[in-house]
């Protein structure tokens, strides 16, 4: 998935993988083989970009052994044998000590946004082709037009609105109690938007296998909520002296449940979240996106929303 770029772009950059160099004064220093990873690139509101990726660690050994002591020079970037970046970056002081360090980024700076995306784009292109180890071949390409992009948006909002409104329904024929029900509504509500910022301030792309790893800890999320209304209303008619002492006994064994079958949850999602990482953030596919923003909303819930859930019932019912 390529934002901005039309299919012919796209198969030209991707479907035509160059030779990719780096070298410091005039020695080769990096190959595309020695690429383990390439991030996607990180833009600043005031035009600075850098784009992280991973070093083999053959790589990362070569490239600290041939840059020792050259802290300040020129690291110029090739692809094909043409020089890609008429500024180029120079080589900072932290990886001209011998050390091998596998994960490095390029950076940089531009005079506003649009030149900034253009430039860190240009980067991670030629260090994402320039490391591909065999030839590609165009089989197919879709595009998604930004008209196209916002109904899509729009149509998950309405749905998501459907599924806060057919949760109220439930909770409420369930309970009886609209002071039950509105309670569970706002902390689904409050794990949705964290979960998002936490998705925005990581750079995470919110795609069809986002949302349903969304849907899923959100689905977990409202189950715990109901576990944990059950455990405290199960006991909620005895003596009123010993109420609140058996709500918080009832609250515990509640929590307990909950953090047990979190860690079973994330447990068995760990290996499909890794499959991704094992290729960088770049290369996750749809699985390991369920898995990692499961395994997201999952720990939000049992560290935010499911003990202030609890908290509040403990004090509603005592």
């Amino acid at each position: 998935e390529m934002a901005g770029k039309t299919p012919e772009e796209v198969e030209r950059l991707i479907g035509n993988p160059g030779i990719f160099e780096a070298k410091i004064d005039n020695v080769t220093v990096l190959t595309g083989s020695d690429v383990a990873s390439v991030e996607a690139p990180v833009v600043g509101d005031s035009g600075e970009w850098h784009v992280p990726f991973t070093l083999t660690t053959e790589g990362a050994k070569n490239f600290a052994e041939l840059a020792k002591g050259k802290g300040g020079h020129e690291v110029v970037m090739y692809l094909d044998g043409k020089q890609i970046d008429e500024h180029p970056p120079q080589l900072s002081g932290e990886l001209a000590g011998g050390e091998p360090v596998a994960e490095v980024e390029v950076t940089g700076s531009a005079a506003d946004v649009e030149t900034a995306k253009e430039e860190s784009n240009t980067v991670y292109t030629v260090l994402k082709t320039g490391s591909l180890p065999v030839k590609i071949h165009t089989i197919g390409s879709n595009t998604v037009s930004p008209e196209l992009g916002q109904q899509f948006a729009q149509g998950a909002l309405i749905a998501g609105l459907l599924a806060i409104l057919g949760i109220a329904l439930v909770v409420y024929i369930r309970y009886r109690r609209a002071f039950l029900a509105i309670p569970i509504l706002i902390t689904t509500i409050s794990e949705i938007i964290i979960i998002l910022g936490v998705a925005s301030i990581i750079h995470w792309n919110i795609d069809l296998a986002a949302i349903a790893g969304l849907i899923a800890s959100v689905g977990t999320g409202v189950d715990d909520q109901i576990i944990i209304t059950d455990e405290v209303l199960h006991h909620d008619d005895e003596n009123t002296r010993h109420r609140r002492t058996r709500t918080q006994m009832n609250v515990k064994n509640a929590l307990f449940i909950i953090f047990a079958s979190a860690g079973t949850l994330i447990a068995a999602m760990l290996p499909l979240a890794y499959v991704g990482f094992a290729r960088g953030s770049s290369g996750i596919g749809t699985i390991a996106g369920v898995a990692f923003t499961t395994i997201i909303g999952v720990l939000i819930g049992v560290f935010i929303t499911r003990p202030a859930y609890a908290k509040f019932i403990e004090i509603f019912v005592s």
